[in-house]
């Protein structure tokens, strides 16, 4: 599995933390996403949950719906000030998530609503075709 991870963790420079990523669009790579996310929140010194469940979804999601055959997707995650922010990109612009009623007897379909009552704000930003890039803000 191909992989680029970049990562700063000082603001002392005037950087931004920041984390990103390319991984498989399989449940392996949305796996490895939470993973990875809850390490490098760790090694900021931040709190893995509830951010480490957003990743899961939104990385889960890339991997069901946004997969592409021989295309992944990237995880971001950055830190503004006290909002931890949390990118998953995939090429999958076709297919914008929407928030919607569940079937109460629906085995799946509730990613969204999780990432809805976790992140203080969400929404979908469409890249350039075919991207999408679906992303969650926490305050810390």
């Amino acid at each position: 599995m191909n992989q680029k991870i970049a990562a700063t963790n000082s603001q002392l420079d005037g950087t931004i933390p920041n984390f990103t990523v390319m991984l498989s669009c399989t449940p392996r790579g949305a796996r490895l996403a939470r993973l990875l996310a809850a390490d490098q929140l760790r090694g900021w010194g931040l709190p893995a949950d509830p951010a480490t469940l957003v990743v899961a979804e939104l990385a889960a999601n890339a991997a069901t719906h946004g997969r592409l055959p021989g295309r992944s997707f990237r995880l971001t995650l950055y830190v503004v000030g006290r909002t931890l922010r949390i990118e998953v990109t995939d090429t999958r612009g076709d297919r914008l998530p929407e928030l919607g009623a569940v079937d109460a007897q629906a085995e799946s379909g509730r990613g969204l609503l999780l990432v809805d009552a976790l992140a203080d704000r969400w929404d979908v930003a469409e890249g350039r075709f075919p991207r999408k890039t679906v992303w969650a803000e926490l305050r810390l």
